[in-house]
């Protein structure tokens, strides 16, 4: 899958399960801050990408994540 519509997909749950504003999603912003996660959002966020992309996430796939492009490329790299 291409870098483009992993982040395409993101995005639109994003904006759709999260009620995030298009305009606020950055590759730069904050992923806590952008997203405002407490710990039953961060559930539902694994479960969204494991029902979007088929991949598993666990806590330590977080360690190094603060940015939004900190999570597209998290993902990209669960893809290959």
């Amino acid at each position: 899958m291409e870098k483009e519509v992993i982040i395409e997909k993101i995005n639109n749950f994003l904006v759709d399960e999260f009620e995030v504003e298009s305009e606020d999603i950055e590759p730069g912003a904050n992923l806590k801050e952008t997203l405002e996660l407490d710990s039953l959002d961060f559930v539902d966020l694994v479960v969204a990408i494991e029902s979007n992309f088929g991949v598993k996430l666990v806590s330590d796939d977080f360690i190094n994540v603060t940015t939004l492009q900190d999570f597209y490329d998290l993902i990209e790299n669960k893809l290959k």
